[in-house]
């Protein structure tokens, strides 16, 4: 077995940095002309998960001290020359202590308070979540845990700005706060996860609906850092896009849902070797309306059955004929739809559907309440539903046009928004953002290419900065 030498990727790396450093430019000459807030999301790559040897599949990174020791090194660095106000840190060796103290002790010299946090049994690996001091005060911190096949865990930080952000206006009203989760989701080696890995969004949903009904807090902007191992056409993207998130990368770069723009950037290159974008920094505005969270999750089930149907090739026809089992009548019972999610793997065991679950889809799937599913209904809730569809971006044209139309909404000059001001005064506002720009490094990522010689991770950083904004409050929907 022969050791790749060190040395050879670290000039590449480093001419790389270069001239990541140079565009971040643009990110420096932002943030000095105005308050803004600066993100990075990054899955490191754990040592005990980097393979060295692809025809020794035991030997990885964890075994040669060195090897570590360098990479993370650069990473940190890396980190440090961003000086984001958050960073959010996916796979980092929490089972070795050596490497845990040297991020805590660099991003603390360098003004960050750090909260970790490991998977559950003893996986190895886990989140680190970092927040500058300078730019925000932590309020709360909670620990989530999935406790499912995949032992994933999330973090959720409650922050405040130190600094307002608007110290020249009458903003003193508007609470200047905000929601962060760092992530992790389970990697889909085949399509049975894809219900375990809905499940954990869900649940990282509903522990933020929890916090904030149970803190009273008002409407505030949140935001979803991670790898979610999963691209812009999975269920996972959909199910939050259906709740009023947007990804921060493709709205800085006006890309929209469309098939068209799924590949237009990559975020990693998987240990198959495909290439993929999953790496996603994801904004949930106050302003925005959202539909009921269980009425999100039953569309995205919904749209995992008809995946699962059409992967076994089936038209409409014959699709609505295997739900409908044994029986001879023309509809679905409700028997013969649990049985069908049983032989479609989506109950039955310890991560599946559960029966309340199955109760809840039934009932929004039994539109008129009459005990069946008929043929129509069948095709309004699963075979020709466009659940993930939000009412103002049903076409990439006017999603785009949507988004033209944000930028000068909140590009606004002052004047005007000060005249504004008397004419909203009753109006009730909240604390928002405006994705102003959002980098993934290195450059040829962006262009949906993986160069050979990038060694810092198997994933690409991605960083955005947000400016803060005033906007109208939606009511929160729990």
């Amino acid at each position: 077995m022969v050791i790749p030498q060190l040395r050879c990727s670290v000039p590449f790396d480093f001419l790389m940095m270069r001239c990541f450093l140079r565009r971040c430019l643009i990110f420096g000459q932002r943030r000095k002309a105005e308050r803004s807030v600066s993100c990075t999301t990054f899955n490191i790559l754990a040592p005990i998960y980097k393979r060295l040897d692809h025809e020794d599949q035991s030997c990885r990174e964890s075994q040669y001290k060195t090897y570590w020791l360098s990479r993370n090194q650069r990473i940190i660095d890396r980190l440090l020359e961003e000086c984001s106000s958050i960073i959010c840190l996916q796979e980092v060796w929490l089972g070795n202590d050596e490497l845990v103290d040297m991020y805590e002790k660099r991003l603390g010299d360098s003004g960050y308070i750090t909260f970790k946090l490991a998977r559950t049994n003893n996986r190895g690996d886990g989140l680190l979540t970092a927040v500058h001091r300078d730019n925000f005060r932590v309020l709360n911190y909670k620990n989530v845990h999935f406790n499912d096949f995949g032992d994933r865990v999330a973090q959720l930080l409650h922050v405040e700005s130190v600094v307002p952000f608007w110290p020249y206006r009458n903003s003193s009203e508007i609470k200047q706060q905000m929601l962060i989760v760092n992530t992790h989701l389970i990697f889909p080696h085949d399509y049975s996860l894809c219900i375990i890995r809905l499940k954990q969004v869900y649940n990282i949903l509903q522990c933020i609906e929890s916090y904030q009904k149970n803190h009273q807090l008002t409407p505030m902007p949140i935001i979803l850092c991670g790898d979610w191992n999963g691209s812009k056409r999975g269920h996972v993207y959909k199910f939050l896009r259906s709740q009023g998130f947007v990804s921060s990368y493709d709205t800085a770069h006006h890309y929209t849902d469309s098939d068209a723009d799924a590949h237009k950037w990559v975020s990693h290159r998987n240990h198959r070797g495909n290439i993929c974008g999953v790496d996603f920094i994801w904004l949930l505005n106050p302003n925005k309306h959202r539909k009921p969270l269980k009425t999100s999750w039953n569309d995205a089930v919904f749209a995992i059955i008809k995946g699962l149907l059409q992967g076994a090739s089936l038209s409409e026809e014959n699709a609505f004929a295997s739900l409908k089992a044994d029986s001879s009548d023309e509809f679905i019972t409700f028997s013969g739809f649990c049985q069908a999610l049983c032989r479609l793997g989506l109950s039955g065991g310890p991560y599946g559907l559960t029966s309340e679950e199955i109760d809840d889809l039934w009932a929004q799937a039994d539109i008129d309440s009459d005990g069946v599913m008929d043929f129509h209904e069948f095709q309004k809730r699963i075979w020709r539903a466009k659940w993930w569809d939000l009412p103002e971006q049903s076409n990439p044209q006017s999603q785009l046009c949507n988004l033209q139309k944000q930028d000068e909404i909140i590009d606004m000059n002052q004047e005007e928004e000060e005249e504004e001001e008397e004419e909203e005064e009753e109006e009730e506002l909240a604390f928002g953002f405006n994705v102003k720009d959002a980098v993934l490094f290195p450059p040829e990522v962006e262009r949906g290419l993986w160069p050979d010689n990038y060694s810092l991770s198997d994933h690409a950083p991605l960083t955005v900065v947000f400016s803060p904004v005033q906007l109208p409050c939606a009511q929160p929907v729990f």
